[in-house]
């Protein structure tokens, strides 16, 4: 035998396609293979698709939910400030100044005001966080400042500015003093 000459094996494929030119029902068959094929790469494709655009409108919703419930968030957040300044203000009113009959009226107003800014902050979710005595959470709470204390360290004695929520978000840290070991 000689070595320069090759044997050529035919492969399956050659096999095949010897054989579907002489049986032609091999050749349907392997055309309604091919299509069955591509049917069901169609079917895999369309079910992605439509599970990535049921995904999306699931987003969609609840984006336009959050959108919904914290719109006013930057509102809500400079009314902060004014009801900070209102409540600086109606403390720093003495109590002699409070019995005056001339103030009196002044002060009742600022209160009533006080008290109607307050319903409109809860009617919208808006709600003050209590803090004293908690546990520093910086989630939560911003310290200030440490303070010698007999209170466990890291629990808040001191509120500088109070923190809100909005529904489930904060919406401002409250500014805090916190314990720390008495010296």
């Amino acid at each position: 035998m000689i070595e320069d000459e090759k044997i050529e094996t035919p492969t399956a494929e050659d096999l095949r396609e010897e054989t579907a030119q002489d049986a032609p029902e091999l050749a349907e068959h392997d055309r309604v293979a091919k299509l069955e094929a591509e049917l069901a790469e169609a079917k895999s494709s369309l079910l992605y698709a439509h599970a990535e655009a049921q995904n999306v409108r699931r987003r969609a919703e609840k984006e336009a939910v959050d959108a919904r419930a914290y719109a006013a968030t930057a509102f809500a957040r400079d009314l902060l400030s004014v009801a900070d300044n209102l409540a600086r203000g109606l403390e720093a009113i003495p109590a002699e100044l409070r019995d005056d009959e001339k103030l009196k009226s002044v002060v009742a107003g600022l209160e009533a005001t006080g008290r109607e800014l307050e319903s409109v902050f809860q009617r919208h979710g808006i709600k003050k966080m209590s803090t004293l005595g908690e546990t520093l959470d910086p989630n939560f709470h911003q310290a200030m400042f440490e303070l010698p204390s007999d209170k466990p360290v890291g629990t808040i004695v001191q509120e500088m500015q109070a923190g809100y929520m909005i529904k489930d978000r904060l919406l401002r840290p409250a500014l805090v003093g916190v314990a720390k070991k008495p010296e």
